[in-house]
């Protein structure tokens, strides 16, 4: 017998122009949660999807209590005692919560699905993941948030013996954080192993016991949970980054974006700003508090009631897409696979969605501008890629962002509105992110940006905008924008005032997460 309930040993997977993984070694104690750190690319996808069956590896062997296995799809990982989250959900939009967490295993009476069973069952797992949504609502008509959680709670369900969670708390606030937190420590007292990735470093030593940090496909260093974090970035990147938030400030120019009394009935209202040529204006807020949707409608992608949105100084017509875009406004979706990317289509075309139509020549694609387009813009961006021929599905997360930056580049947005632009990218990605955001200030351009990383918003910022139950509570620049004076704001009351002056820290601290 062996201490490990799961070890790995020069584990080998490559994709054409590609080597994914190149000798990993990993291996994972009962009752423990061991974190896997890396840089998107390094492997960890690849790996975990090794062992959830999703990849077949090329060489190199897996042994699950001491004993050599081969997982070769998800029901052999079932079989096993391996259950997977991951990051890109695996739910079905049309089918109910409750079809969601028994999709393939609903309990039957008589031959047919005991619908009351099976909702009084998914009740019971949401309450373990403290989510208060019917079990009979339809998926698609939760929000990111609720869905990670019942992506949490359908792998408790079945009562897995090692459970890999990627990235779990990507768009989760900090009271959903710390219920998930609860849950792993309840876990791992049962014995259960905990594969957990994260890209926020400060969350390792609350939830971690150890960490295995891979880099360019290989397992380059195991060391405790307690690592500081300045040491655990060294590791993943090869390199010192000296600055998290690398913001260089620009002259603000002429009022691209206009916002006037925007509204829409249920969702928000009387929102009015201004974002300027050179400028990163942040969206900040609680969960709720209609950011998204106040994105969503400038782009055109959702209606609004009320209010004008102006680029230029000339009015854009409402809930057109097409007309944002002509406009010179662009947006980068908080769920990018479902809203950002085609995954079954290559780098190249991806990366021309935006452009092919004002390219094409006679009605004809401009198939030889497309890709010289394409090629230089994955160069600039630093794509790690096969080629521009890869499909982009297979890129991983901080990748597949960069290509859906990349398409509004290629667009010359004047007007960026950026949602989520780091969720689920490395902080080596990130870096090259916050750059791009300079880059774009720099040449005139306007940034709009929403955030669930209030550090982030506040560090890449020249002004921030809060809102709070769908209305603008209050502006704060750069100078005057502490977590405390956006927290106040954004949970308003009477206290809102103090709070933003320094004088409630304690009340705040801990209660609510921007989002």
């Amino acid at each position: 017998m062996t201490d490990e309930i799961l070890r790995v040993r020069g584990l080998r997977k490559a994709f054409p122009g590609v080597v994914a993984l190149d000798g990993v070694d990993f291996d994972l104690r009962p009752g423990e949660v061991h974190v896997l750190l890396g840089e998107n690319g390094a492997g960890k996808s690849t790996l975990i999807k090794a062992l959830s069956g999703a990849h077949r590896p090329d060489s190199g062997r897996i042994e699950v209590d001491g004993r050599p296995v081969e997982i070769r799809d998800a029901q052999d990982a079932a079989g096993l005692g391996i259950a997977t989250i991951y990051q890109e959900f695996n739910l079905v939009p049309e089918l109910t919560v409750a079809e969601n967490l028994f999709l393939g295993r609903p309990p039957r009476r008589f031959g047919l699905v005991d619908r009351r069973a099976m909702d009084g069952a998914a009740r019971e797992l949401l309450d373990r993941v403290g989510v208060d949504a019917d079990p009979r609502r339809r998926m698609a008509d939760l929000g990111i948030a609720r869905m990670q959680m019942v992506e949490i709670a359908k792998a408790l369900g079945r009562d897995a013996r090692v459970l890999i969670m990627d990235e779990p708390t990507a768009v989760l606030t900090t009271g959903e954080v710390d219920t998930l937190f609860e849950i792993v420590r309840a876990l791992r007292e049962r014995g259960v192993a905990v594969v957990f990735i994260t890209h926020h470093l400060e969350e390792i030593p609350r939830i971690g016991d150890r960490v295995t940090v891979l880099r360019d496909g290989r397992s380059v260093a195991e060391v405790p949970a307690g690592t500081p974090e300045d040491e655990l970035v060294r590791l993943m990147v090869g390199r010192p980054i000296e600055q998290r938030y690398p913001r260089e400030r620009s002259d603000a120019g002429e009022t691209l974006l206009t916002v006037r009394g925007l509204g829409r009935d249920g969702a928000f209202d009387g929102v009015s700003f201004d974002v300027r040529a050179g400028e990163v204006v942040g969206l900040a807020g609680l969960v709720g508090a209609g950011r998204t949707e106040v994105a969503r409608a400038i782009f055109g992608a959702d209606r609004y009631d009320r209010g004008e949105v102006l680029v230029g100084g000339a009015a854009l017509r409402g809930g057109d897409v097409h007309a944002a875009m002509e406009a010179g406004v662009g947006l980068v979706p908080e769920d990018r696979k479902g809203q950002g990317l085609v995954p079954g289509a290559d780098v190249q075309e991806n990366l021309g969605l935006v452009t092919l139509g004002p390219t094409s020549r006679a009605g004809l694609v401009d198939r030889s501008g497309q890709r010289g387009r394409a090629a230089e813009i994955a160069a600039r961006l630093n794509v790690r890629m096969s080629g521009l021929r890869q499909p982009v599905g297979t890129l991983s997360g901080g990748n597949q962002q960069k290509i859906v930056i990349g398409k509004w580049l290629l667009a010359k947005a004047r007007v960026l509105i950026l949602d989520e632009p780091t969720r689920g990218v490395d902080v080596g990605a990130k870096v090259e992110i916050y750059r791009l955001v300079n880059a774009l200030t720099a040449a005139g351009h306007a940034v709009l940006m929403i955030s669930s990383d209030l550090p982030e918003v506040l560090g890449m910022s020249d002004r921030v905008l809060v809102m709070s139950r769908g209305r603008l509570a209050g502006e704060l620049p750069a100078g005057e924008a502490t977590q405390d004076a956006v927290m106040a704001l954004a949970v308003g009351g009477d206290g809102a005032a103090a709070a933003a002056a320094g004088e409630n820290d304690d009340t705040l601290e801990g209660e609510a997460d921007v989002h």
